[in-house]
Parts: structure tokens; sequence; C-alpha cells
């Protein structure tokens, strides 16, 4: 039995405790009061009503998270569908439409008398068939960002402004100009995985009930006596055989294995002694900081209700701000209230401070060439020096990565989800 060091409580991290405690004894560190990372449900009372929101994880999906919804099989907790639509509002023309269903598409009805519309829905469709077509003859090259094939392939500003980039800006927390630099061959990956090339035959979509903290005391079970919070860890080094944390105020603890389940840069800032290939790899998959607020304020959803989505994208003039989503909560979780709660990036100030409910940080991966390479040199720094990496970073940045990721560490000792029939 071996004793491992879990540095971070996020999916990752406790995916990783929950899986190595079954053969081997395991203590977490969170630097933090409270444990989840963006597993962050909130109580929120109005008028006498209480409501759990969540501000960070929401959703998952029946295709794409085999093994985040192995974990909640095993770990007994249930799913609830929901509606997954997306909408565009344009500040500067007034545009706007919601995907879901032809109805929504024309919610602005005077659309329907638009050439443009009509060009952008045709470009959609087209866009769907030659990127299903490129992954299924898996012809892909090296380099091509998004940006590369959409110019290549003569799709107008206006389909890109207006769909595919602030689609994927929602998707990835990122800018339309960082959308534009995104790997391409990463990118149709991800959209044909996740089904959204098709304009019917999508994942069914879920979320946890009664919030997705919900899942936490259940998963930490096994090892909820060996979580330390505020653990303030100032650094990590490794000797030949051994590990050794280093507290600012406590004394330094020694461990047969360490698993890093924070951020790349995180880790990369724990590490004291890192070696050139740590330095390499980790500094390669940066993050951003993404402003996040519950509120009630309606307007930064569509102007016509027929267009409110469950992801709704407001586009402005600076193609390099970060995303401007706002998630209508509502929907998502099935909300029944004559507020509608809303959780949106980083828009605060136009957010009506009275209608603020609560605010946060949160970051998320930056995902472009230089980092997709990173992901494949995995080999060269996870699972050495009785040291692992674990975070979403090393797929597609989602819950359902995280997960994966701590599977993958986990694996290397012999334990599993009991899904596998093979060891379970």
């Amino acid at each position: 039995m071996k004793h491992f060091a879990i540095i971070g409580s996020g999916i990752s991290g406790l995916t990783a405790a929950y899986l190595l405690s079954k053969k081997h004894k395991v203590t977490v560190f969170e630097k933090n009061d409270c444990i989840g990372g963006h597993t962050a449900t909130v109580d929120i009372e109005k008028e006498g009503v209480k409501f759990a929101i969540d501000t960070g994880f929401i959703v998952f999906n029946d295709k794409t998270y085999p093994n985040f919804l192995a974990l909640l099989d095993e770990i007994g907790i249930g799913k609830t569908p929901t509606e997954m639509s997306f909408s565009v509002h344009n500040c500067q023309t007034g545009l706007e439409y919601n995907g879901h269903n032809l109805d929504t598409l024309f919610a602005q009805r005077r659309n329907i008398f638009k050439p443009t519309f009509w060009l952008l829905v045709k470009e959609i469709l087209r866009f769907n068939k030659l990127c299903k077509s490129i992954f299924e003859q898996e012809q892909y090259i090296d380099g091509l960002t998004l940006g590369d094939f959409l110019t290549q392939h003569n799709f107008s500003e206006f389909f890109a402004e207006h769909y595919i980039l602030p689609m994927g800006a929602a998707i990835w927390s990122s800018s339309l100009a960082q959308m534009e630099e995104v790997e391409f061959t990463f990118f149709v990956k991800f959209f044909h995985n996740h089904g959204l090339l098709n304009i019917a035959d999508r994942p069914q979509w879920y979320v946890i009930p009664q919030g997705s903290r919900s899942y936490l005391t259940p998963l930490c079970a096994p090892f909820k006596d060996d979580i330390h919070v505020n653990a303030n860890i100032t650094g990590i080094t490794r000797s030949d055989d051994k590990v050794h944390l280093h507290f600012k105020n406590a004394a330094s603890q020694t461990f047969d294995e360490v698993v890093i389940a924070c951020h790349s840069d995180q880790a990369l800032a724990l590490l004291d002694d890192a070696n050139e290939n740590e330095k390499m790899v980790l500094s390669a998959m940066p993050y951003s900081a993404n402003t996040v607020v519950l509120h009630t304020d309606k307007k930064l959803l569509p102007k016509r209700k027929k267009a409110w989505a469950s992801w709704n994208y407001q586009l402005s003039h600076d193609r390099n701000k970060a995303a401007s989503v706002t998630y209508n909560m509502n929907i998502l979780q099935g909300i029944q209230s004559k507020h509608t709660f809303c959780v949106t990036l980083n828009q605060k100030d136009d957010i009506d401070p009275n209608e603020i409910l609560r605010e946060f940080t949160y970051h998320h991966p930056v995902f472009s060439s230089a980092s997709i390479k990173a992901q494949q040199q995995r080999h060269l720094i996870c699972g050495l020096n009785h040291t692992h990496f674990a975070g979403a970073y090393w797929h597609s940045g989602f819950h359902e990565d995280g997960v994966r990721s701590a599977v993958e560490v986990a694996k290397r000792f012999d334990c599993y989800l009991a899904i596998d029939d093979e060891h379970a």
C-alpha cells in the first residue's frame, strides 16, 4: 500500500483520491476553504424560496461523458435531462436567434426576409457537412487553425462572427480572436464527438438534481477524514523514492507518490525542483481568468423571449474580449421561479448591481497549437519521479476530461472504476 498526496479537490483530484483509496491511503490538500473546484453550487433565497444554483460545472451528456457517468453510477448519483440550446445576440445590429428549433431560429421574424440570414443557415449546413467529411476521412492538416480553415473554404465573415466563433468561444470561455487560433483538428474532433455538427441526433444533456455539488459527499466518503482545506503548500520536492510537501505554517510531510490535480500553471509553480521537461510541457498550457456573476438581470439575455436559450452569446465590437456568454439557469436546471437566474461570464459592468447575487473568478485552459502539442508530451512528465499530473487541461478542458485524467493515473496502480468489468 502506498500513501498518496492529492493536491487539489476539483473533479480531477477527488476522482483520483476516490479511485486510489480503493487500494491505497490518500490525503487530499486544498488551498481554499472548501472543496469542489468548478463544482460550485450556491444557495440563493428569493422571497422565502430557496434555490440551489450551479455556477461552474453545470451539464454533461450521454455520449461524451462515459467516465463521469460511470463514476456517478458507482456512487449512486442520478441525473435529470435538460435542454442544450444556443443563441447569439449582436449588440450593434440587434440581430438575434436561438438555434433550438425552427420557431426559435426565427425568433426575430424579420430574419425570414433577410438573404444574409438564409445564407447563414446555408453556411451552417455546409460547414457541418464539410467537417463531418473531414472527420470521417481523417483529412487533417498539421498546424491548420480554425481561422485558416474558414478562410480556405470561403466561409463568410458573417458566418464566422455570428455562429461558429461565438459557439466555440462560449464552449471554451475564450475570445473570438482566440477561437480563430484553435487547432482545427482539435476543434473538429470535439464538435463531431459532441454531436455539434448535427442538426438532429444530438446527445441528451443532463444536470445533477439539487445541484452539481450533490456528488461531492458520496465521492469523498471513503477518505472524508483525510481532506485538509486551507492547505498552504509552498513547494514540492522529490527525492529518489519519496515526495516532500512543504507548507507555509506547518511541518513538511512526506509521501510515496503525489498527484498534482490543479491547473498546469499552478502545478509548475508548486514544483521547487521542476525538471526541463516539466517546465516545457506545463508552461505550454496556460489558463485564462473569467469573471462569473450570478444575477437576475434579464437584459443580458436576448430581447425576445423566444430567443432565450440555455447558452446566450452577446457579440460586441471587441473581438479580443473574453467570452460574453450568459447561461439561463432556469432552463438548464429546470428552475420554476418568476426570477430568471443567470450566470454571466465577463460582463459584470453590463449587469445592474442591484441584481447581482454572487461573484466568482474561474480559470479555464487556453487551447492553441502549442498546448495541443504539449498534451501529446504528457508521457514525458506524468508518472515519473513519483509525480502524476491530473487535470482537464490534458484533454478538452471539461468535467469528463478531469475524470478521464484521474482514471488514467489510477490505472497505473491497478485502481479502476467498477464499470470496468475486467477489474471490477
